[in-house]
């Protein structure tokens, strides 16, 4: 133990001991004060000295001198041992008037033992710790605080309506927020498997301040979990990372859809899987399960027609437009040369070099029924734009064509994210009519705009099919494929597959279709593993946290399951400062009766 920690278990103010530097000074006055001068005087001696050396001897006369400064000493130390206030640990008991529960409800805390989940015995075991006045705080995908200081009974049946989620949680700010709203005298108790790593600086912390913090552990089962703890998608594929936190080697069965794998894990051990998405979704489950069940089992979102229908209409085949629409996974490119006819229903309409005169109302139409739909149409800018023909398609009014110009910074959208923009050669003057511009030229003519017309969307693309070399950057395929995206409204798989924890923004209040009912809300947190429906899109969160599925904790000491009690008992100081004070006021007292009996007063 450092100098520092005996210090503080013995006194409450340890540096009240810098008092004993007054003792130096005196020392020193002691040290320079001169030795007095001895004068014999024959005759005095003759009469006293017989008796003197009866009646003292060598060891007393040499205490007499020094007695003086030895009694300073001791009183200059019981003053400074007073100032330190000097205590003694000892046993209290006393009634619990109030509690708060920290209750672990994240996602880890539902893994199965001896017939039922760590969370629904914590539960029942917090229910015995409830007191006078009880708070509750919760640990999970969000910190709350679901009752303060309420009567016993609204805290348990507070605690009765409660539900483990399918979220990671943070143990030590659920700790840190009970401290908060924790009273002088209040008494901390969490319940939790304690698997989350972070909560022990809380606990010193709650310690420090002087609170009393009882810790209940509920590990029980996960000795042979196996599951997802990370997934991601590409090209209609999802790929799966799966690890064995169990102590044995284990075999697990993966099925999605029609598609299925094997494998054999050891203990750590992780592999991945690729596997195609389902059309419309589905569910990916691990067979067998075991007793941590959330991340066996991962929902997954995915449209129920995946297939995009383009129509390219243009009269110059084979351009690197029309090369990265096609490249784009399940994308059905259509291109026909105008004055063709046209037929048949499509999610986007692509105009690019169209010669005037040749596009016919038919085609057009079809255009703006594709709109009517919630599809999308693309018109590229080209030197004769406005002689087309495409009327009040165009979002943008052309008045013209320059050279070389200098292009501005682009706004902020998922088009243009991660983007950079050239200088086209030439393009076309012209001034917004509808929409947003995504970016401008410095004199402020549109490259980019995007505007709703007739329920669809509509693109302007300001850069013309020649003399542009942003057709042969490596991100040109990436913007036609968010570009082809957001027209039709549909959303990467990575955007529709969340992780639990995660929030949903929408606009405005909406309706969403959660794993446990329906609500209105503006945002919603995913709580739950399971399908959340809004605004006519499916989203799936699943639990994909390699820390939070591994459910083994070491033992945690400071409590056990159903501990509570009406009273506690604790260390409290016991402040020996009277006491000090006394002997340092008695040793004041011996110097005054020592210095009377010496004939010095």
């Amino acid at each position: 133990m450092s100098l520092g920690g005996m210090l503080s278990s013995a006194f409450l103010r340890p540096l009240g001991l810098a008092a004993l530097a007054a003792a130096v000074p005196l020392l020193l006055l002691y040290l320079r004060k001169p030795d007095p001068t001895r004068v014999a005087f024959p005759a005095v001696e003759f009469l006293l000295g017989d008796r003197e050396e009866r009646r003292s001897r060598p060891a007393f006369r040499r205490f007499r001198r020094n007695a003086v400064l030895v009694i300073q000493l001791f009183a200059i130390g019981a003053l400074a041992v007073t100032l330190a206030a000097p205590y003694v640990p000892v046993s209290e008991q006393r009634t619990v008037e109030e509690t708060v529960l920290v209750v672990d409800r994240s996602a880890s805390m539902a893994t199965q033992s001896e017939g039922a989940t760590r969370f629904d015995r914590a539960v029942d075991a917090a229910r015995d710790d409830v007191s006078a006045e009880t708070s509750v705080v919760l640990s999970g995908a969000a910190t709350e605080i679901t009752v303060r200081r309420a009567p016993a009974t609204a805290a348990r049946e507070a605690l009765g309506d409660l539900a483990v989620t399918g979220a990671p949680g943070d143990l030590s700010e659920a700790i840190e927020r009970a401290v908060a709203v924790a009273g002088e005298d209040a008494r901390i108790v969490v319940v939790s498997d304690f698997a989350d790593a972070g909560w022990r600086t809380a606990v010193s912390a709650a310690r420090a301040r002087g609170y009393s913090v009882d810790l209940r552990q509920f590990d029980g089962g996960g000795s042979t979990n196996v599951g997802v703890v990370d997934r991601s998608f590409a090209d209609g594929a999802m790929s799966v990372r799966i690890r064995n936190f169990g102590d044995s080697r284990t075999e697990r069965r993966i099925e999605l859809g029609d598609a299925s794998r094997s494998l054999t894990l050891a203990p750590g051990d992780a592999a991945e899987i690729a596997l195609p998405v389902p059309v419309g979704g589905g569910r990916l489950r691990l067979a067998p399960s075991d007793d941590f069940a959330l991340d066996d089992s991962v929902p997954i979102a995915a449209p129920d027609d995946p297939e995009i229908d383009v129509l390219v209409v243009t009269n110059r085949e084979r351009r690197p437009l029309v090369a990265a629409l096609s490249v784009i996974r399940g994308t059905d490119v259509t291109v026909t040369r105008p004055p063709a006819s046209v037929s048949g229903e499509y999610d986007a309409v692509v105009f690019s070099v169209v010669e005037p005169g040749r596009l016919l109302d038919g085609t057009l139409r079809v255009a703006r029924e594709t709109l009517s739909r919630g599809g999308g149409v693309v018109i590229q800018a080209q030197p004769n734009l406005s002689a087309v023909g495409y009327g009040d398609l165009l979002p943008i009014e052309p008045n013209g064509t320059a050279t070389d110009p200098a292009v501005g910074r682009a706004a902020e959208s998922r088009l243009t994210e991660g983007v950079t923009f050239p200088a086209p050669e030439s393009y076309v003057t012209a001034d917004l009519r509808a929409g947003r511009a995504l970016l401008r030229t410095a004199n402020g003519t549109p490259l980019l705009a995007t505007a709703s017309i007739d329920g669809g969307r509509v693109l302007y693309y300001g850069y013309p099919a020649n003399g542009s070399a942003f057709a042969h950057n490596y991100r040109y395929p990436v913007f036609w494929k968010r570009a082809l995206f957001d027209l039709t409204g549909r959303r990467p798989l990575a955007d529709l597959n969340r992780e639990t924890g995660d929030r949903l923004q929408f606009e405005s209040v909406t309706t969403v279709g959660t794993p446990t009912g329906t609500i209105e809300a503006e945002s919603v947190t995913l709580r739950r593993v399971g399908v959340y429906a809004a605004g006519g899109e499916r989203y799936a969160a699943s639990l994909a946290s390699r820390a939070e599925s591994n459910v083994s904790a070491p033992p945690v000491s400071g409590g056990s399951p159903g501990a509570g009690t009406e009273t506690e008992s604790r260390t409290v100081p016991l402040e020996l400062t009277p006491v000090a004070a006394g002997i340092a006021a008695l040793a004041a007292l011996a110097e005054l009766a020592f210095l009377r009996y010496r004939g010095d007063l």
